[in-house]
């Protein structure tokens, strides 16, 4: 459902510009401070890298305007995409079982048991309240 009325982001659109600004001169100035005397290949680096860092705000600009518009062809997600993780793709969570069995501590398995206590008296309490 794209909207035909385009919205002034004045404050947006100063952000943007203003930051592509700063990353371009802080190319230009590290492209100068490599070609100096004391200038290493690290400032080349960065003389380069300057530069796409003030391509992605414009990029990300373009993406945010048209996601905040619902434009359907810079939304490309189908249908047939699942919305969930698949099982398997992730590692396992250790049970609780596994660990009690592992605190060798007589305090702290003292502890667990009465907090595993605790939440079986809130679960049992919010089954009667509701």
């Amino acid at each position: 459902m794209a909207t035909t009325a385009k919205r002034r982001r004045p404050a947006l659109i100063l952000l943007v510009v203003s930051a592509f600004a700063v990353c371009l001169i802080l190319g230009w100035w590290q492209l100068q401070r490599f070609e100096s005397s004391s200038g290493t290949g690290q400032n080349l680096g960065y003389a380069l890298q300057w530069p796409l860092f003030a391509g992605f705000v414009v990029f990300f600009y373009r993406r945010f305007v048209q996601l905040e518009d619902g434009d359907e062809d810079a939304v490309a997600v189908s249908e047939d995409e699942p919305n969930e993780i698949p099982d398997g793709v992730l590692p396992e969570r250790p049970s609780f079982a596994n660990y009690v069995d592992t605190i060798d501590d007589p305090e702290s398995r003292q502890l667990l048991e009465y907090n595993t206590y605790l939440a079986d008296l809130n679960r049992e309490s919010d089954r009667s309240t509701s």
